[in-house]
């Protein structure tokens, strides 16, 4: 199942909504999305079809990964990163060749003081010697074919493009646009070295197809595609933009992508994530779920995760457990501070809380939690960059123990109709 499909499918469920005006790429077709938070299809965004909030809530990547929302996570530790991936000679989005052009594409510029356009939903693939990666980045419009990536360090990308450039080597690239959800999901990941279509495949129960690009990478099936390479030299100021948290990030140089060659879908659907929104969120927080969740299941019997919409899926987690000793609260606290080092505030329940209902986690909270014996405060340690409090990446994290004590359980029942 491609975009297209899941647009389809979006559509005949009713969630889909189709805007047929034309409606601009700067600032015009972001607000739109921003206001109304479903699922969206400009059929005239720049003269061309441009989907947004693909992703916009769990119940949507649920359907899109084959489970219902309170079984994400368990799909996502069953998977493996064994899946088969298929070499084809050809894609439906090689139909239309030509010179890279980003004037003809609906790359959004969001937010008012937002240094650019720039595309938020480009899986840039690239290829150093026998390593490939696979992943989305920032990508700032500088002009028709140049592009300013944001590569954030350690990540893989990060380190193949400085590899590339201590020998003075251009590092080879093809982002694609318009790539089926569940193959998103896959690229947002952070999986082991060279394993995101492994991993794409095993999501969806059937191969992941890849194509050669004449520069030598191979990538899966989208709506648009450019290549071209890294300069292993050239940098540009990139920013500022929105992140994760509706704030603004940091200008800094960045390398600097000339792009060769576009190809296309003759009818070719534009994919734009808005920064900051729900699709943002669950891309970037939902796969560090499943490793909090292994973490935890080391020190205690671990039922959920989920990372708070609240605390922009990044920041906040809550996780349920069953208690088996007293302690196992305070452990599953430091686990998964471990898992995800972003991870600034975490709370820990019972299996009889809701973890989707931020009430009911308030409520376990209000009603087994004591202040001096429950709350744990670690300061001065590394947290996210994308934290507006955090001061060089170090700031102070929260655990909060809201399980109920194992003596005298019926203090704690609660009544039932």
């Amino acid at each position: 199942m491609g975009l297209r499909e899941f647009l389809d499918w979006l559509k005949k469920d009713g969630t889909l909504q189709e805007i047929n005006k034309p409606i601009s790429p700067i600032f015009e077709a972001p607000r739109y999305a921003y206001q109304d938070r479903r699922p969206v299809l400009f059929q005239d965004c720049n003269g061309m079809r441009a989907a947004m909030n693909v992703m916009n809530s769990r119940e949507t990547l649920a359907r899109a990964l084959g489970v219902t929302p309170d079984n994400i996570i368990n799909k996502l530790t069953s998977v493996r990163y064994d899946g088969q991936v298929k070499h084809v000679d050809n894609s439906p989005m090689m139909e239309v060749r030509a010179k890279a052009n980003l004037s003809r594409l609906p790359i959004m510029k969001h937010f008012k003081k937002d240094g650019g356009a720039y595309i938020t939903a480009g899986i840039v693939v690239s290829k150093y010697k026998d390593m490939y990666n696979a992943s989305i980045h920032r990508l700032m419009v500088v002009n028709d074919n140049t592009l300013a990536a944001r590569l954030v360090p350690p990540r893989h990308t990060y380190v193949m493009q400085k590899e590339a450039a201590a020998r003075n080597e251009p590092l080879p690239v093809g982002i694609v646009i318009g790539v089926d959800p569940v193959t998103v999901f896959a690229a947002s990941t952070r999986v082991p070295p060279g394993k995101e279509w492994e991993y794409a495949g095993a999501l969806k129960g059937e191969p992941t197809e890849l194509v050669r690009l004449d520069n030598g990478v191979e990538v899966p099936h989208g709506e648009i595609v450019l290549e071209g390479f890294i300069d292993p030299v050239e940098k540009i100021k990139e920013g500022p933009f929105v992140d994760i948290t509706g704030s603004y990030d940091h200008i800094r140089p960045e390398p600097v992508i000339h792009l060769n060659n576009m190809m296309m879908r003759k009818d070719p659907i534009y994919h734009g994530i808005l920064p900051g929104g729900n699709e943002h969120k669950l891309l970037m927080g939902v796969p560090y779920e499943p490793l909090i969740y292994n973490a935890v299941g080391n020190v205690t019997k671990v039922k959920n995760v989920v990372l708070t919409e609240g605390g922009c899926c990044y920041l906040h987690a809550i996780v349920q457990i069953e208690k088996q000793t007293e302690g196992d609260g305070k452990n599953a606290i430091m686990a998964a501070f471990a898992a995800h080092t972003s991870l600034k505030h975490v709370v820990v329940v019972d299996s009889d809380i809701n973890i989707f209902d931020p009430m009911d986690v308030e409520y376990a909270i209000a009603t087994r939690t004591k202040a001096d014996r429950d709350v744990m405060i670690i300061s001065n340690v590394r947290g996210s960059s994308l934290d507006p409090v955090s001061e060089d990446n170090i700031t102070s994290k929260m655990g909060i123990d809201a399980t109920k004590p194992l003596k005298a359980p019926d203090k704690y029942e609660r009544a039932k109709m």
